[in-house]
């Protein structure tokens, strides 16, 4: 954090012959100052009683009492010493007072807690609020592809699941360190068993916790898995179109496979099968856009949902990958891409830069209702 804190457990301690001192070299004991305790006990009071009022004898300075004799002074009612004492020492408070003032400080302006948390041990294993974000990535990397990469990448898995009419190949995204995936409902609907392959070749089988076929979007859970890096999710609110954005996924089975491009749109209408025995087409997975279908047929059951449109290429296998900000926040759960595997000519085959994702705040809004259990 860029801001000075001044302390407010620093106390001078007076010593000589406790004659009042400088009116300027008070100290304000206002609770309101700069900085409050962090807890009724802290800091300690001040290891000397307030002063009093005292008769001040015949002076020769002209003070109150006068040269005249007599009267009486009314003295500060904290003592301090003068400023530049020498012998003045300094209590000062460790680490863990400031870690936990910043924390406090931050509940009270709203939603930081765990953000203040992160930014001061140097980790990132709680998801950001959907008005915070945080840096994955240093700031002097903000934007670098291969540190985004760096450290986005092992917390992206790939999916493979096992059909009545054969297998389905995806990814997902770790939202928990014990090993709650994100990924979309199209992945692993209708599957009779689901293995998971993180990014240092870790193998898991997995088993659906909740899905949720309007989104397209489920939630499962990967059996016996700890010590995960869960993703930080982002605010794909704070997206504009421009926006560098960085997709990483296991598009034919490629576990890590990582691209770039920007934000083309935002708040397209994509229609996806709700069906999961529509299942995967030729070239991906069915949706419609603009009119047209892509990938084949959508069939007759149908969810529409409103998607960010980007250009970063995406193949099938990407589906549920994340796609993610220049800081390494996940923006988005990439769901629909075209690709033009179905042409004769095989120079047109692959990637043609129209992709599209799920918000990530559609995501956080739904991972309740996904955790408890619920699938539709």
């Amino acid at each position: 954090m860029s801001e000075s804190i001044r302390r407010s457990g620093e106390y001078e301690h007076p010593e000589g012959d406790g004659q009042a001192p400088a009116a300027d070299s008070v100290q304000s004991a206002d609770p309101r100052g700069a900085f409050a305790p962090v807890n009724p006990e802290w800091p300690p009071p001040p290891p000397y009683a307030p002063g009093r009022p005292f008769a001040a004898g015949p002076g020769a300075d002209g003070g109150q009492g006068g040269a005249d004799g007599g009267g009486t002074a009314a003295l500060p009612a904290y003592p301090a010493g003068p400023a530049h004492a020498s012998t003045s020492r300094k209590r000062t408070r460790g680490p863990l007072a400031l870690l936990a003032a910043v924390a406090i400080a931050s509940a009270v302006v709203g939603g930081g807690t765990a953000f203040a948390f992160q930014e001061l041990t140097g980790t990132h294993t709680v998801a950001a609020s959907s008005t915070t974000t945080t840096n994955v990535v240093p700031s002097s990397q903000r934007g670098s592809i291969s540190a985004i990469a760096r450290a986005v990448t092992p917390s992206v898995v790939e999916i493979n699941a096992t059909l009545d009419n054969g297998t389905s190949t995806g990814s997902g995204v770790v939202v928990s360190s014990k090993g709650e995936v994100v990924t979309n409902n199209h992945v692993i609907a209708g599957a009779s068993s689901i293995k998971v392959r993180t990014s240092d070749g870790t193998s898991y089988t997995a088993q659906v916790v909740g899905t949720d076929s309007s989104k397209d979007l489920a939630l499962i859970k990967l059996r016996n898995a700890s010590g995960l890096k869960p993703a930080a999710l982002g605010d794909s609110d704070g997206l504009t179109v421009g926006d560098q954005v960085v997709a990483i996924g296991s598009p034919e089975g490629l576990t890590g496979t990582v691209t770039s491009g920007i934000v083309s749109a935002l708040h397209r209408d994509v229609t996806v099968p709700t069906d999961e025995n529509q299942g995967q087409g030729d070239g991906g997975w069915p949706f419609q856009f603009g009119g047209h279908q892509f990938n084949g047929d959508t069939g007759s059951s149908t969810t529409t949902y409103q998607a960010i449109q980007t250009d970063a290429s995406l193949n099938p296998g990407n589906s549920g990958g994340a796609l993610i900000d220049a800081s390494g926040n996940v923006v988005g759960i990439n769901s629909a891409m075209y690709s033009a595997n179905q042409a004769s000519d095989s120079s047109n085959a692959g990637s043609v830069g129209l992709g599209f994702a799920i918000p990530v705040n559609t995501v956080k809004s739904d991972l309740a209702t996904l955790r408890s259990g619920s699938q539709n």
